[in-house]
C-alpha cells in the first residue's frame, strides 16, 4: 500500500492511497482514493498525488496499477481500458475500468479483480 498527503499551510487538502486488490494469486495495486478538498481542486494537486503514487509504484517493482475512475481524468498519467488486457473487474464498469502499465508490465498479469471487503 502507498498512501500520500498534499498539505497547505499545515493542512491536509489531498490525499491519494494504492490498496492491494486480489487477482487470484497476484495483488495488484489500485488507485484508490484520490482526493482533494473542493477549495483546492484544480490547482494540479490531485494529478501531482497521482503522478507520485504511479512513480513510487513503478520504482518499487510494481507491474500495474489499476483504477475505478472518470475515463477522462485517468488517461492524463497513462491509464488505459483494462478489459482488453485481460484484466477483468469484478463486475462491468466499462470504460471506468483501466490500469496504467508500469515498467515491470508483463503480459501474463491478468485475471479477475476481487476487491477487499473494505471496499464493499
Amino acid at each position: 500500500m502507498i498512501s500520500l498527503v498534499y498539505e497547505q499551510d499545515g493542512a491536509v487538502v489531498g490525499h491519494v492511497m494504492l490498496s492491494r486488490m486480489e487477482m487470484g494469486e497476484q495483488r495488484p495495486l489500485q488507485l484508490s482514493p484520490l482526493s482533494v478538498a473542493p477549495a483546492h481542486q484544480g490547482r494540479g494537486i490531485g494529478s501531482a498525488l497521482a503522478r507520485e503514487a504511479l512513480r513510487l509504484a513503478d520504482e518499487a517493482g510494481e507491474p500495474i496499477v489499476l483504477v475505478l475512475g472518470h475515463s477522462a481524468y485517468y488517461p492524463r498519467f497513462g491509464f488505459e481500458p483494462a478489459a482488453p488486457l485481460g484484466l477483468e473487474a469484478p463486475r462491468d464498469f466499462g470504460p471506468s475500468w483501466m490500469v496504467a502499465r508500469l515498467r515491470a508490465y508483463d503480459p501474463s498479469v491478468r485475471g479477475k479483480v476481487t476487491f477487499p471487503d473494505a471496499f464493499g
